[in-house]
């Protein structure tokens, strides 16, 4: 089942499948580790709509709420 990285659940994982955003915005992820195929682990959400806190690689990474609405993963 295909769903938005922000529509995880703390603690639960998933793959990376897609990301729908441009060469600049895939470039980005890209240098933080967030590529196809990895997985992610939603480690935290901040209050008030403020960005996730993800885990890939045994890294934390914190990213936007926009940005996570264009990752999508396989649960």
């Amino acid at each position: 089942m295909e769903i938005f990285l922000s529509q995880l659940g703390k603690g639960e994982k998933g793959i990376v499948k897609r990301l729908e955003g441009g060469y600049g915005f895939q470039r980005k992820l890209s240098s933080m580790g967030l590529r196809i195929g990895k997985q992610v682990r939603i480690f935290s959400y901040q209050p008030l709509r403020g960005p996730l806190v993800i885990e890939v690689d045994n890294m934390r990474i914190a990213i936007g709420r926009g940005m996570a609405n264009k990752i999508i993963i396989e649960k």
